[in-house]
């Protein structure tokens, strides 16, 4: 597996002979986007409207280029530079804690732990950031987690940009392939966007949009 564990606190099981499924997270899992809603809830009303209006200049941006990854950065920087990443962690796993039962599709959970019952090696492979998304991925139970790394600094801080690329598209697979060699299998892989065909593609059972559920 990748050495991302201990720096984000999840830890990563081997897969072993176990089928592995992928699972993306926001939207598949839950009912919207994550990183967005925690960034909101971090900030409170006021703050997640100044801060939009800072971010004014990346979002015309990104209604020109649509490049995920690079309004993902502009709002990192703009919410979370210069936080400690134990901070971070502790608030990511309040907001869990706080929108867990509002949040997740019951019909993807039924799903997960489906798979669970069969012995499945579950992994959540999302464009959010690993540090948020740890704690749902702990709640679940899940065996892996692989999604956008933040960059901290020598005082481990939040430096607002990435370590490596956005988790999404190719780099899904790219990453997969990086954990469990470049031979890996999926049983089945489930997403809802175009940052999810190039998983879905590699996996025995392909589920594209079939969670719908709402709590």
């Amino acid at each position: 597996m990748s050495d991302m564990g201990a720096a984000q606190t999840f830890r990563q099981s081997p897969a072993g002979e176990r089928p592995i499924v992928a699972f993306d997270f926001d939207g598949t899992l839950t009912i919207r986007d994550s990183f967005t809603a925690f960034l909101r809830w971090r900030a409170g009303a006021g703050g997640w409207a100044l801060g939009l209006v800072k971010m004014a200049p990346a979002l015309v941006s990104y209604i020109g280029d649509r490049d995920r990854g690079r309004i993902k950065a502009a709002s990192v920087r703009e919410f979370l530079l210069g936080v400690e990443r134990q901070a971070l962690e502790t608030e990511a796993e309040r907001y869990a804690a706080e929108v867990w039962d509002r949040f997740m599709r019951p019909d993807a959970l039924a799903c997960w732990n489906a798979w669970g019952d069969k012995g499945a090696h579950r992994i959540i492979v999302t464009a959010s950031p690993e540090t948020t998304v740890a704690p749902f991925a702990r709640r679940l139970g899940a065996e892996g987690l692989l999604g956008t790394r933040l960059a901290f600094d020598a005082q481990d801080r939040v430096t607002g940009a990435f370590a490596g690329a956005n988790c999404r598209g190719e780099e899904k697979v790219r990453r997969l392939r990086a954990a469990y060699g470049d031979d890996m299998t999926l049983a089945a892989a489930y997403g809802d966007t175009s940052g999810d065909t190039e998983m879905i593609a590699i996996a025995t059972e392909k589920g594209f949009r079939v969670f719908t559920g709402r709590p």
